[in-house]
Formats: C-alpha cells, sequence, structure tokens
C-alpha cells in the first residue's frame, strides 16, 4: 500500500511547475511505547486540565490560549483568531534559488521528507528538474506554507526522487559561542597530530545505518518479553569507570603502536661466597 501524502502541492521553478507530494521520510512510531495505569486497578489513566489556583477541572470549551506579558498576566487569544493569523497556503513550493549542496551547515537541517511526483502526467517535469539538479550539483532553497506555517525548504536529488528537508530558522539555531567559549585555545602538533591522524586514517569508513541499532529499545523489547514470559529479569551489569589515562599513551595504544619500553631494573650482582673458616 502506497504511503498517504503529508502534503500535495505544486514544485515550481520559474515557469515550469511540477505536481508533487510529500511524504514523512524519518518516523518514531516504532519506538517501544508505554501507557500510564493505575497500580491498583490497571486501568489506563487520562490527562485532567485544572485551574492552578483552584484545583477545579477546566472544561474544553473554558480553555484558551494565552501568551504571558508579565507574571500571571496574559493576553488571551481566542482559536478564530489565531486561525487567521496563519498564513494563506497557496500549495506552491516555490524555487527561490540554487546553491551547493554542502552550502548550508545541518545545524539547520529541521525534518526530511521525501518529494515525488503527485500522478504519473507529472513524471517528466519532475524528471527533469530532479536531473538538473543532478546534473549541476545542486540544491533548491524553496518556501511554502507546511502544517500552518510557513517554511523554508531544501531540496535535493535522491535516487529517483527528491529529498525535501525542512530547515529551522535563523532565529531558532543558538549560537555556538556560549557551548565553546570555555574551550581552551590550545595548538596540537608534532607526534600527538601524527598519532591522532594515523587513527582517523585507519577507521576510515562508510556509513551504514543498519549497523546501528537502539540499544535503549531493543532492551526495552526484550524487558516486555520477559515479563511476559514471566522470567526474572537480570539487573544490567555496572559499568567500569575508565581510568584516567596519559593522552600520548592513550593515542599510541588506540594507533596500535607499542608503549615505550620501561627501563629494566639492573640485575643484581650474584652474592659473593662466603670465606670458609680457617
Amino acid at each position: 500500500m502506497a504511503p498517504r501524502a503529508n502534503w500535495k502541492g505544486v514544485l515550481k521553478i520559474g515557469e515550469v511547475g511540477c505536481p508533487v507530494a510529500l511524504y514523512t521520510a524519518a518516523s518514531t512510531s516504532d519506538r517501544i511505547a508505554f501507557h500510564t495505569l493505575n497500580r491498583k486497578t490497571g486501568h489506563r489513566v487520562r490527562r485532567l486540565f485544572v485551574d492552578s489556583e483552584t484545583g477545579k477541572p477546566v472544561a474544553r470549551d473554558d480553555q484558551v490560549k494565552g501568551y504571558e506579558t508579565a507574571p500571571g498576566e496574559y493576553v488571551l487569544l481566542e482559536p478564530d483568531e489565531i486561525a487567521a493569523a496563519v498564513p494563506d497556503s497557496d500549495k506552491v513550493l516555490a524555487v527561490e534559488a540554487f546553491i551547493g549542496c554542502g552550502d548550508i551547515d545541518t545545524v539547520y537541517f529541521d525534518k526530511p521528507y521525501y518529494l515525488a511526483p503527485a500522478d504519473r502526467s507529472a513524471g517528466e517535469a519532475f524528471a527533469l528538474i530532479r536531473e538538473g539538479m543532478r546534473a549541476r550539483q545542486v540544491a533548491a532553497l524553496a518556501r511554502t506554507v507546511l502544517f500552518r506555517r510557513l517554511r523554508t525548504v531544501l531540496i535535493r536529488a535522491h535516487g529517483d526522487g527528491l529529498i525535501a528537508d525542512t530547515l529551522n530558522f535563523e532565529h531558532e539555531v543558538r549560537s555556538s559561542a556560549s557551548a565553546f567559549d570555555d574551550i581552551p585555545d590550545l595548538k596540537i602538533k608534532g607526534e600527538m597530530l601524527d598519532l591522532a591522524r594515523h587513527i582517523i586514517e585507519t577507521k576510515m569508513g562508510e556509513f551504514d545505518p543498519g549497523a546501528f541499532d537502539d540499544r535503549y529499545d531493543a532492551a526495552l523489547a526484550d524487558l516486555v518479553k520477559a515479563k511476559m514470559e514471566g522470567r526474572k529479569i537480570a539487573p544490567p551489569k555496572a559499568r567500569r569507570r575508565e581510568k584516567v589515562v596519559d593522552l600520548m599513551e592513550a593515542l599510541r595504544e588506540s594507533a596500535g603502536l607499542d608503549r615505550k619500553p620501561r627501563k629494566r631494573a639492573a640485575k643484581a650482582k650474584p652474592a659473593a661466597s662466603r670465606k670458609k673458616a680457617g
């Protein structure tokens, strides 16, 4: 069964238009999920919104959005007022510019989607756009209203289709300065840098997503299975704390080099034979 499209519209480059459909590329729906239960009855519990001052439940019709302007003071916003603020969607994914595929820092990447032709009649125009970008090794920057928000999207060729990554806005990406300010300004050179390069070269490989498993999710699945079968659950072994070692020594060991030979203790001289009593 074909997946259900999250959004349908027209990918437009200049005067060239192509009906397209957007599909979720990454999902967490297959992860182990739990429900909150009442321990005494085994029934599921549900959330209840209560007034923070009176403690009394608040009916859905009496719930309204509010923006805090000062401690305890809010501007109330009705649903129709919020709806009116949502930008109008013309269902057009309009390309504004082409850039190099690696020109955007990955910190701006939000969520990936698959972009495909919406119907068979769009196949030729879609292939033209895809192969044109692939030949020039570029990605397209486009804008449209997705899920009630005006979003910037990075589109690039991917196999037989396109990948569309929604991008974070500049104000959503925090500055790295606060995280990096306390890093000391050190110059690494000589043997230490050579060893680091050697280790990196010996560890070079290719990304295989199948080689990386979700250990936490697998552990939860094993836990659920054990409980269903009535088996005892062995507690995980405590991880031994790594001892602090000399950085150069750690680099040598990682590079597979022998440690610096230790100086051998001087051999003890044989004890002098005792003179016989005359």
